[in-house]
């Protein structure tokens, strides 16, 4: 079964067409920014009852080199069948389209990445034939994009830095500089970021954290994600069934981020019943290196 991450990885580059063109300078490939990206169709199912599809497929068309075709496949875990079927994709592809044929990995974790980018041979040592080595990015290769300003230069490349680095202990810091990047972007424009991490990130303690963020930082956006975690609000109650959501939002954010939590800290969140001062303690929580920091500025 196709998971979120999976999805996000590759459909990230069939929403913005020309990230690779981007990725690939931040990877050191020396290829030319192309005039024109087309998203292919992906089956590459042959006349056999054989069914196969690659992820997502562009043809990236470039002034100086010609036209190249570029396979996305998202690789969650080591597969032992894989290579095969990657050398089976881009030699289809070469066959069908008569185009030079690349192709690009995305991984979540450095193991699965460092596999994936071996080089490995269809025949004997003496005589390889066919031999399939992808580009790939993954947490070991793909830049952690923590400044707010960096982020909203290239929405779409940080969005794929926080999938890739969904479980680094600093996520969090990528999280905040992605979701402070959207507050001055259009909602139709912010709105696939919102989902396309939210999938990336699938069911890793990171999500929680992007939820928070979205519940505070993006509140006036009307995207799925959003009204998802509106919808949970209203069906806890009334004012004190938000106050206790809100409560718990901050101690399961401070909980994920491994801080730890005194008795004398959850006592004084938890008894809080003012939105505006659990709200401040929330988006303090995203940030803070010790529990009690959230309430700095009340103890100042």
């Amino acid at each position: 079964m196709v998971s979120s991450p999976h999805e996000a990885m590759h459909r990230l580059f069939q929403h913005d067409t020309r990230l690779f063109s981007r990725l690939s300078v931040r990877l050191g490939l020396p290829l030319p920014p192309p005039i024109d990206v087309t998203v292919l169709p992906t089956d590459l199912t042959e006349a056999s009852p054989v069914e196969r599809r690659v992820d997502t497929l562009l043809r990236l068309d470039s002034a100086e080199d010609g036209s190249l075709l570029l396979a996305i496949e998202a690789q969650g875990k080591k597969d032992p069948s894989k290579p095969a079927s990657w050398a089976y994709y881009t030699a289809y592809l070469w066959t069908k389209y008569r185009l030079p044929t690349a192709l690009l990995v995305v991984c979540q974790d450095r193991a699965t990445a460092e596999w994936a980018g071996r080089p490995v041979s269809s025949g004997p040592s003496h005589m390889p034939t066919l031999t399939v080595q992808p580009v790939v990015v993954g947490p070991h290769n793909m830049p952690r994009i923590t400044d707010p300003a960096e982020a909203g230069a290239d929405l779409a490349l940080t969005t794929l830095s926080a999938i890739t680095h969904a479980a680094d202990p600093e996520i969090d810091v990528i999280l905040k500089a992605l979701s402070a990047a959207l507050r001055d972007v259009p909602e139709d424009v912010a709105d696939p970021i919102v989902e396309f991490t939210a999938q990336g990130l699938g069911n890793r303690p990171a999500r929680e954290i992007w939820r928070n963020l979205v519940a505070v930082d993006l509140s006036f956006y009307t995207s799925y994600l959003s009204e998802e975690i509106r919808d949970e609000g209203r069906a806890e109650g009334r004012d004190e069934g938000r106050a206790q959501g809100s409560a718990d939002a901050i101690l399961i954010v401070l909980e994920q981020r491994g801080i730890a939590i005194t008795d004398a800290v959850r006592e004084r969140v938890q008894q809080c019943d003012d939105p505006a001062v659990l709200r401040h303690w929330l988006t303090r929580a995203v940030t803070v290196t010790t529990a009690k920091e959230i309430f700095t500025d009340e103890e100042a």
